[in-house]
């Protein structure tokens, strides 16, 4: 398998440009001490630029860690060899991973290999894109306003944003819940083995979650005995901007569930303020993160970035304070919407995959958009609520481009999310479509 996924490497990275960084000799060096028993048995996997790998160049996208190659790893990357994993790379990732669209200046751009004249979102661009062409069997990444589930959209693979606390990492600052690790892969059955080998509690980690009782693997196999009953289906929770041939789509295919006896009903949650929130709560995590670099290497360091930091630094304690009050009162509200439905459904992109070197997304169906992150805020939202939520594909445009449908559940209702996802990603019949050859014929 180390084989094969180096020759695919060789066959197509350089169309798209999703593992930049590889290490296939590492991989097949630790292939002889790996358990057939283990979750993984020796299945090679990528890790997102933004975890470190031992011994492996990680550059987080940034110029300033061009050069850096960690000791140590991750605990999320300890967990994943523990279990079986081989690490083959490390995905592209836009600098620090702040923005929608894969490309640094360390690494250039990730293209889409639905149209390599299109982002591949971001910021887990280059995850989503080694798994649609076939280089990897599955991807890790990481999602703080959509990072995960976005690019899942953009290359018809699926993504699950977890819980907080069920992926444990390491250096987790703030100890925040609206930044999580998780799987990617090509089809449902795929990311479920990849969330077993991924979960379970860490005491370095001060919000990780003892693995459950049940293996996510037996509830997709278990789905047809336990559909869901009752589902909301908005299609953009209220305030989102969405093209209207993304709508269609996603309506179509949530509407699906109905052949399982599911009612489907047009319903969203209150998501008042979840917007200023996100933004307020995004700009103190850049604080944190990155207030340092912007001393020391301001001129390495992107503008959107900078604008980002600042933004954090400008704030004040009162405007802190509110935002994490409206934070706990839209986690209450969707805990209250949940007691009244299985499951809900919307869609995971608010657009469709736009040309490559268009940083962000500034205007959406006529209307303007005023941050480089208020195209993704139909992800965000549901990323203040610390629901889980999958993104699976669900149909593509007249051009081909993918289209994904976000399917969210109950806190910690991760087995529930991964059924029901499970149950339709068999009606659309659309995972068997991957891996693809990159369509380059209009660059």
């Amino acid at each position: 398998m180390i084989d094969a996924a180096e020759a695919r490497h060789t066959e197509v990275d350089g169309a798209v440009n999703a593992i930049p960084t590889t290490c296939f000799d590492r991989a097949r060096a630790r292939a002889g001490s790996v358990s057939p028993d283990s979750v993984l048995a020796g299945l090679p996997v990528t890790i997102k630029d933004l975890t470190e790998v031992a011994g492996v160049r990680t550059t987080f996208g940034s110029p300033i860690f061009a050069d850096h190659v960690p000791e140590s790893s991750d605990i999320l990357v300890e967990r994943l060899e523990a279990n079986g994993a081989l690490i083959i790379g490390k995905t592209n990732t836009p600098e620090f991973g702040a923005g929608g669209n894969t490309f640094n200046p360390v690494f250039g751009m990730t293209r889409n290999p639905w149209d390599t004249r299109m982002s591949a979102a971001g910021s887990s661009g280059g995850a989503a894109v080694s798994l649609a062409t076939g280089t990897s069997w599955l991807a890790h990444g990481s999602d703080f306003g959509g990072s995960l589930r976005t690019p899942a959209g953009f290359n018809s693979v699926v993504g699950l944003r977890p819980s907080p606390g069920r992926v444990p990492f390491s250096n987790r600052l703030p100890w925040d819940p609206l930044s999580v690790q998780g799987p990617m892969a090509r089809s449902v059955a795929d990311l479920a083995l990849f969330l077993d080998a991924l979960t379970g509690f860490d005491p370095r980690d001060p919000l990780s979650l003892p693995a459950p009782d049940q293996a996510f693997v037996d509830a997709v196999a278990s789905a047809n005995r336990n559909p869901p009953k009752r589902i909301a289906w908005s299609p953009d929770l209220g305030f989102a901007v969405v093209d209207p041939v993304i709508a269609a789509a996603c309506a179509e295919a949530a509407a699906g569930l109905a052949a399982f006896g599911a009612d489907v009903v047009e319903a969203s949650p209150d998501l008042t303020d979840a917007a200023d929130t996100f933004q307020t709560l995004r700009a103190r995590r850049m604080v944190n993160l990155h207030s340092e670099k912007l001393k020391s290497h301001r001129d390495l360091i992107k503008d959107d970035l900078i604008w980002n930091i600042e933004k954090g630094l400008a704030l004040s304690l009162e405007e802190v304070a509110q935002a994490e009050a409206q934070r706990t009162a839209i986690h209450a509200r969707m805990a209250a919407f949940f007691q009244d439905y299985d499951l809900l459904l919307c869609p995971v992109m608010q657009v469709l995959p736009y040309p490559v070197e268009q940083l962000w997304v500034d205007e959406i169906a006529g209307q303007k958009l005023d941050t480089y992150i208020d195209w993704i805020s139909i992800t965000f939202a549901i990323s203040i609520t610390a629901c889980p939520a999958l993104s699976l594909p669900c149909g593509f445009s007249e051009d081909g481009l993918p289209i994904g449908l976000q399917i969210v559940g109950p806190p910690r209702g991760e087995a529930q999310v991964l059924a029901a996802a499970a149950l339709l990603e068999d009606m659309l019949g659309i995972s068997g479509k991957l891996p693809i050859e990159p369509n380059v014929t209009h660059v």
